[in-house]
């Protein structure tokens, strides 16, 4: 991996002091990772600043923090080996709007007084960087969000092993859908479909071998944007309850809507997205569309959109796995279904939708290991 380009000049092999915080700062919503040691002596405990004490404690007192933080204890990873420490990796998101309450609730908990340094990916680590220079005293080891990215799904993957890949079986059928295991020990190549606020399409041939192909603009953001547009909704998860609860035909015409039935020459069944949005040029159907409707077809209108550019690209790069990561498949088995469907169905069967359970905090995950190993090779060098 090359994000890092030798930023650092560390003198010792020791870790950064603690706390160990990485943060992917996107454009939509902010992941944070944070790394608990589980393995302090007596002597670091007795050692130990009373602001790291206090991060720790409030960190892991709730799930919430103010109105729209939230740790994501189902994701929890016990046990695991970072930087020659053991302990357990904590996975917490807030939207990027609310970056400077963040910033206050982080300066009142005593981050300002440690003088430290949070490693840091995606387009706000730029963006933030004064301000988290000004108001808690941090500075910001930037790293490359997809060398993040790839660090980050590799890591997880080999320590979630069983746990971490799975794909879904009968995905258009609500009462046998099944979700199952995917074996994912044997990796190269594949297809990187990362869906946050837009999209990038990676091809990755091996550990340090991957190049973007493709991407986006339609993206989660489009979805959430629309969907408050449309619906007057305010966060990611009513847009998504509200999209569970209609239905697209409403909205979107259809095949069947043109053709009377099937278009048989080509495959097309008469439930085939012919147009979104079609018709909503009818005043007499914009009458009758709940918002519900609207919400499903705007869902699926993005969702389409990113399997029909990833089918593509794995056309194109000769690649069976495609794999989706990003927030906007979190809480959205919706459109982890549809994407599953469309993968097997316009490939006939070649191309495998592979969904991961960490979603977007790849990239949080994969700056802070960057960090670490950085560090070591940095040590290597002075030596």
């Amino acid at each position: 991996m090359n994000g890092c380009n030798g930023y650092y000049a560390l003198s010792d092999s020791s870790p950064p002091p603690m706390p160990w915080f990485g943060m992917d700062i996107g454009g939509t919503l902010t992941k944070l990772v944070y790394f608990e040691p589980k393995d302090l002596s007596e002597a670091e405990e007795a050692s130990e600043v009373e602001s790291v004490k206090s991060i720790r404690k409030y960190l892991k007192s709730s799930s919430a923090y103010g109105e729209t933080g939230h740790r994501d204890i189902h994701l929890q990873m016990d046990n695991l080996i970072i930087g020659k420490r053991k302990g357990t990796l904590h996975f917490i998101r807030f939207p990027t709007s609310e970056m400077n309450p963040f910033l206050a609730l982080a300066k009142s908990k005593g981050l300002a007084t440690m003088a430290s340094t949070i490693c840091a990916t995606g387009g706000g680590a730029y963006k933030f960087e004064e301000d988290f220079k000004r108001e808690v005293n941090l500075s910001l080891h930037k790293f490359d969000e997809l060398d993040s990215l790839i660090r980050g799904i590799e890591y997880i993957e080999d320590n979630n092993v069983d746990k971490e890949c799975y794909y879904f079986v009968n995905s258009r059928d609500q009462d046998n859908c099944q979700k199952c295991t995917y074996d994912f020990s044997n990796p190269y190549p594949y297809l990187i479909v990362n869906i946050g606020s837009g999209v990038s399409i990676l091809s990755v041939y091996g550990p340090n071998n991957y190049k973007r192909v493709s991407g986006t603009s339609l993206g989660g953001g489009t979805f959430l944007g629309l969907c408050c547009l449309l619906t007057s909704c305010q966060t990611f998860e009513e847009a998504i309850e509200l999209a569970a609860k209609g239905n697209n035909h409403e909205v979107d015409k259809l095949v069947k809507d043109i053709y009377g039935g099937d278009y048989d020459r080509f495959g097309l069944g008469g439930d085939v997205v012919a147009s979104s949005f079609g018709h909503m040029n009818s005043k007499e159907k914009r009458s009758k569309v709940s918002k519900e409707d609207l919400a499903c077809a705007t869902l699926t209108t993005i969702t389409n959109n990113i399997g029909s550019i990833a089918r593509m690209v794995a056309a194109n790069e000769k690649i069976e796995k495609v794999v989706f990561v990003g927030n906007f498949l979190r809480v959205n088995q919706i459109s982890m279904r549809m994407l599953s469907h469309a993968m097997d169905y316009w490939s006939n069967g070649q191309l495998k939708a592979i969904f991961l359970e960490h979603e977007g905090y790849f990239g949080a995950v994969g700056c802070l290991l960057e960090l670490l190993k950085n560090q070591e090779v940095q040590h290597k060098k002075d030596i």
